[in-house]
């Protein structure tokens, strides 16, 4: 390698910037007490440069990794076929990128993958977890990550609050209960609901919302739960119509498997709206292109990528200035947020 090729270094950044390596040195690890216009002589001369730090001595200085993982609790044909999930994805790459936080994406095929995703990230060079689709049935990663010290935010409420892990979630109490509000409203007067899984935080919660706006017309007989996906939403359907064919309204606690109950409408010959109202939750893109287009309750779910992203950092860079764009809050001392959700009406209800 000749020195016309050979990778520049801390001295020649320096040189170039008219700084002692230490500033350098102070600037490449983020340091934020470095003179503005010492900084901006700095970041020039690393763009002219095309300096790249070492990442393993930057990491010896700064004690970080600059690399989160994305756990999905779920097989890879739902977080890639499931919009919720790309989503989220979105929002927290947004965030890391701003960041220049590495961000590694795990997913787990069935429970043995969780312990073995456990293991991995007990070992691996992390900053930080952020964990979403978290399951009641067996999630080892919460109380394993609370046992490390590793920094955990969870997309969602925590199954067991009492390990205190931060999170951010959508109102999903509130959308259950606008979602039945707006079925009365509609004048419907046997309401069904799809619920979600019975081991998920956000299915249970959407739930309670619902029953707790039906009050006393709540029908328990009325409840079936489906997996988030659109064949579980049309065995829901079809399930409920065969017990009580004169359901007028009918919640989906998530837009997929709306549009699986508007299939097994069609295919009982029941029209939506006009004999059956049909209200879906999420406002994925293929809401408003469903055949009728679906009134859903719309949460922000890449809003809440960023908040998760934007959450952990604070806890793994708190000498980090809070960015102040967005539509979030300072998330700096928060361990908790819930983010607002509303209704969007179109033909199905």
């Amino acid at each position: 390698m000749t020195p016309s090729t050979r990778r520049p270094n801390l001295e020649q950044v320096a040189a170039a910037a008219g700084v002692s390596r230490a500033t350098v040195s102070r600037v490449v690890n983020g340091v934020a007490t470095v003179d503005a216009d010492l900084r901006t002589r700095v970041e020039k001369a690393i763009a002219d440069l095309r300096y790249v730090p070492n990442q393993a001595a930057r990491t010896l200085v700064t004690r970080r990794t600059d690399a989160v993982a994305l756990v999905a609790a779920e097989p890879d044909p739902r977080v890639f076929g499931d919009p919720f999930f790309s989503a989220i994805v979105r929002g927290v790459s947004q965030e890391l990128l701003d960041a220049g936080v590495q961000l590694t994406l795990l997913m787990a095929q069935s429970y043995p993958d969780l312990d073995r995703i456990e293991r991995y990230l007990r070992s691996a060079p992390l900053d930080g977890v952020l964990l979403i689709s978290e399951h009641a049935a067996y999630d080892p990663i919460p109380l394993a990550m609370h046992d490390a010290g590793l920094p955990l935010v969870i997309g969602g409420r925590p199954i067991d609050d009492g390990l205190g892990v931060p999170y951010v979630d959508n109102d999903n109490v509130g959308g259950g209960r606008i979602a039945a509000e707006h079925l009365l409203s509609r004048g419907c007067r046997m309401i069904a609901t799809v619920a979600g899984p019975g081991d998920m935080t956000a299915g249970t919660d959407r739930l309670r919302g619902f029953s707790d706006a039906l009050g006393a017309s709540f029908d328990a007989r009325l409840v079936e739960h489906g997996d988030f996906t659109q064949p579980g939403g049309e065995i829901a359907a079809e399930r409920l119509l065969s017990r009580a064919p004169d359901i007028d309204g009918i919640f989906a606690a998530s837009d997929l498997m709306a549009l699986g109950v508007l299939r097994a409408l069609r295919r009982a010959g029941r029209r939506v709206r006009d004999d059956v109202a049909v209200v879906g939750f999420d406002d994925i893109p293929l809401a408003a292109a469903a055949e009728p287009p679906l009134t859903t309750v719309r949460q922000d779910t890449v809003l809440q990528g960023r908040a998760m992203a934007r959450m952990l950092l604070s806890a793994i860079r708190p000498d980090r200035p809070a960015p102040s764009d967005g539509g979030l809050p300072d998330l700096r001392g928060l361990d908790r947020l819930v983010l607002p959700v509303a209704l969007v009406e179109r033909e199905s209800a």
